[in-house]
């Protein structure tokens, strides 16, 4: 499985950069070694936030919070590491069928909260993962591919750079398109109800 050092050359590589990255936690001291460790955890989390990765979704209960809901009946803390929230469900719910209404908000104190009528409600949401050894082979090639186009800028400079950028990332979207329907086909979710149209029948 490929590190996040892996990841980084496997970027550099892609624009033509001879210079191999020993480590970006921390940096090695190499101008490149800084350059990946300002834009990895950038590139990792937008991707992340791209698409419902079935290693990088989570499910569950929320923990309610005695604070002011506004119009909605009840408040829930956002759990810890959520980059994008998903559905919010009945506690026994099988699958987001019986997704309810909600809305994301922050606290005076800037605490992230969820607020829904769901009493009890759990939530299925996408979250941070850093262990690289969770990515699929074809996520770790669309990440290098969306950290060369942000690494472009820094590494080549001027107008080279900003055309090399805009090739990786063109790159980028045909790898997220193929990732993105790879990790799809890895699921299959039964419907719990028909349409109308053909309970009808």
């Amino acid at each position: 499985m490929a590190s996040e050092v892996d990841i980084c050359n496997l970027a550099l590589a892609r624009l033509g950069d001879n210079a191999t990255v020993a480590s970006i936690d921390p940096p090695e001291g190499s101008a490149q070694a800084e350059h990946c460790a300002r834009f990895y955890a950038i590139a990792r989390d937008s991707l992340l936030e791209m698409h419902p990765w079935k290693f990088a979704t989570r499910r569950a209960l929320l923990a309610q919070l005695s604070v002011e809901s506004w119009n909605w009946a009840y408040a829930y803390a956002e759990p810890n590491g959520a980059l994008k929230l998903l559905a919010v469900l009945p506690p026994t719910a099988a699958n987001d069928d019986d997704s309810q209404p909600f809305e994301a908000q922050s606290d005076a104190n800037g605490a992230a909260l969820i607020l829904t009528d769901q009493e009890d409600a759990s939530l299925r949401f996408t979250t941070r993962v850093t262990d690289t050894t969770k990515f699929s082979p074809l996520f770790v090639d669309a990440l290098a591919w969306l950290l060369a186009s942000e690494l472009a800028g820094p590494v080549v400079k001027g107008d080279t750079g900003a055309a090399m950028a805009k090739s990786c990332y063109q790159s980028f979207a045909i790898a997220l398109s193929h990732a993105k329907l790879s990790d799809a086909n890895q699921r299959k979710i039964q419907p719990t109800h028909n349409p109308a149209w053909i309970a009808g029948r």
